[in-house]
């Protein structure tokens, strides 16, 4: 059942199944805890599992004009839950709170599973990097509808777009979104120097899942990750694109629990 706490002078909406060793479950940017359907309760089997909607996100509050990270949001969710340290499975803009937390709080950190994830501090292709401004592009001309209607046409989700069900799933995640991005400056901060350059620091556990067909930069970001990170494990999913725990629930949730299980 979902609850509403106090972090930080915010308020995030969790939830919690399961006994054993504490895995939470970070989201993808623009969408909520709720793209963790296929997985939340089946590692449950296993785990202690936490999935909560970030900052900005879901039924979470969006942010104010005070200075944030969502590192120190997941930190304080752990303190208020009496949880020392945990498993983060991260997809996307998930993946960078991981990482960001990992190297922030690196005791606390038992491992890392990034899906598909976002490097701070990554150079983007200049191909990538202009068809994210035009989502902001639309959103300035014609607002959040705009905006929501140039992400959802984004190449990242076209390989989600194509199976029915995911599609339904994303568009109604979407729609539920607020906006707030797309038409507020956010104030969140980021590491300095960003996870990019400090990828050797990492010396835990790391599974990195990417699909095959998802963007190269998402490819080429899980790439150098792997090559960088001394423990890191590389999955490559056939047929597969940026929502890969949607598009392949089955092939994530057994490749999550094995690796976490066999730590």
């Amino acid at each position: 059942m979902q609850q509403i706490i106090q972090v930080n002078d915010t308020q995030l909406c969790w939830e919690m199944a399961g006994q054993g060793q504490t895995v939470v479950l970070l989201h993808g940017f623009t969408l909520d805890s709720r793209m963790w359907d296929d997985q939340f309760l089946a590692l449950a089997q296993h785990f202690q599992v936490i999935r909560y909607d970030l900052r900005g996100f879901g039924r979470s509050a969006v942010p104010t004009a005070e200075p944030y990270s969502h590192e120190a949001d997941l930190a304080g969710l752990l303190d208020q839950l009496g949880i020392a340290q945990a498993h983060l499975v991260g997809l996307s803009k998930g993946g960078a709170v991981a990482l960001n937390f990992a190297l922030t709080y690196p005791r606390r950190t038992a491992s890392l599973v990034l899906i598909d994830a976002v490097l701070p501090g990554y150079a983007w292709s200049a191909a990538g990097a202009a068809r994210d401004d035009l989502v902001w592009q639309r959103a300035s001309e014609g607002g959040i509808p705009a905006a929501k209607e140039s992400w959802l046409t984004h190449p990242l989700f076209a390989p989600a777009m194509a199976n029915t069900a995911v599609a339904s799933r994303l568009r109604q995640i979407i729609h539920d979104y607020s906006g707030w991005h797309f038409v507020n400056q956010n104030h969140e901060l980021g590491l300095n120097p960003p996870a990019a350059q400090r990828l050797a620091e990492l010396t835990l556990p790391l599974l990195a899942i990417v699909g095959e067909l998802d963007l190269p930069d998402f490819r080429a970001i899980t790439a150098q990750i792997c090559q960088a990170v001394p423990q890191a494990q590389q999955l490559i999913l056939p047929g597969v694109g940026h929502m890969a725990n949607m598009e392949a629930a089955a092939e994530v949730t057994q490749a999550i629990t094995d690796f976490l299980l066999g730590l």
